[in-house]
């Protein structure tokens, strides 16, 4: 079954769509990921989206669908993919409908993680990840962890777009774009709303209890 996680900026998307992988094999499609692959591959692309993120914006649909038609071509995992982070608009919503049925996919679930505003920001914040593994903690909640990670302390980085001003930009737009897509979604009987405040593993058993029907 194909997956899709919504959530604001800071909710924990990547996070679980990480623990989806190593517990069921799904091959997790971010565009997040891919934006930033042509931003760290410096192409003319890659140019214009650092721009767009540096500022807290969202990049144009022409460009998000072109990336995710481009990779689902190449795709091994089909019926386990998972998309974090698309689709943000209705624009989107519709292409994705449209590719799925190209390649003789569908939806089968769809999950949003609710976190409050202030919590969230203190999320993002906070937020490091690891350049070795890419995996995501944070200073003010996951300081021992940080410290005793394999990789070292010191690969931790903190992404550009990591502030608070950005965060108040991609919030609002995240409010304006997404969420009518997701209330939109929400009247589909797989769509399930879930608290993005409850510890990581609690969280995932909740997924894990609608993946494993």
């Amino acid at each position: 079954m194909n997956i899709i996680l919504f959530g604001p900026p800071g909710a924990g998307k990547g996070t679980q769509a990480q623990q989806i992988v190593k517990r069921h094999n799904y091959f997790q499609l971010s565009t997040g990921d891919l934006l930033r692959i042509e931003v760290k591959n410096k192409t003319n692309l890659g140019k214009e989206i650092e721009k767009n993120i540096s500022k807290g914006n969202f990049v144009s649909d022409e460009i998000v669908n072109e990336l995710l038609k481009n990779t689902i071509k190449e795709l091994k995992y089909r019926d386990r993919i998972i998309f974090d982070g698309y689709p943000r608009t209705i624009n989107q919503s519709k292409n994705l409908d449209k590719i799925l049925t190209e390649f003789n996919q569908k939806i089968d679930l769809i999950f949003s993680l609710h976190v409050p505003r202030q919590i969230i920001e203190k999320r993002i914040v906070g937020r490091l990840i690891c350049d070795k593994c890419n995996i995501t903690l944070n200073k003010f909640f996951n300081e021992e962890d940080i410290k005793l990670h394999p990789c070292g302390s010191e690969h931790f980085i903190k992404r550009k777009d990591d502030n608070s001003e950005t965060l108040m930009n991609r919030y609002d737009i995240y409010i304006q774009t997404t969420k009518p897509v997701i209330d939109y979604l929400s009247k589909n009987k797989n769509f399930h709303q879930i608290d993005g405040t409850l510890e990581i593993d609690n969280i995932t058993s909740k997924i894990d209890t609608f993946i494993n029907v």
